[in-house]
């Protein structure tokens, strides 16, 4: 649930920050957010097994690092956001959370459920 969220947010900060929308502390404030965001979403693609999406997302999160903030021109920070815009966009359709089984699933001999 929170990294859905927090994907969400990511989504719309990246896509504020692609349209120049500047805040005071705004930069700092969008670094922390995707950060925090990859680091969320690594952990949910390596329970998923998708390795390959984890790489990127450990990629995005060293672009975004809040602690060592990296001056870019207004060209690359453009390119920058939009390359982290367009991975959320993607992982929000592809990385979905899995379906958690209950307690009853377990035991229910019903044909039509799933096993743990």
């Amino acid at each position: 649930m929170i990294t859905t969220i927090m994907k969400w947010v990511s989504i719309i900060m990246l896509l504020l920050a692609m349209l120049q929308f500047r805040a005071a502390g705004g930069q700092l404030l969008l670094a922390i957010v995707v950060c925090v965001s990859c680091v969320l979403l690594v952990r949910q693609a390596v329970r998923a097994g998708r390795y390959s999406w984890a790489i990127i997302f450990v990629v995005i999160a060293a672009l975004f690092n809040p602690v060592v903030l990296v001056a870019r021109s207004a060209s690359s920070a453009l390119w920058v956001n939009a390359l982290g815009l367009s991975t959320f966009l993607i992982a929000a359709v592809a990385l979905r959370p899995g379906r958690r089984l209950t307690v009853l699933s377990i035991t229910n001999r019903s044909p039509r459920r799933e096993s743990l």
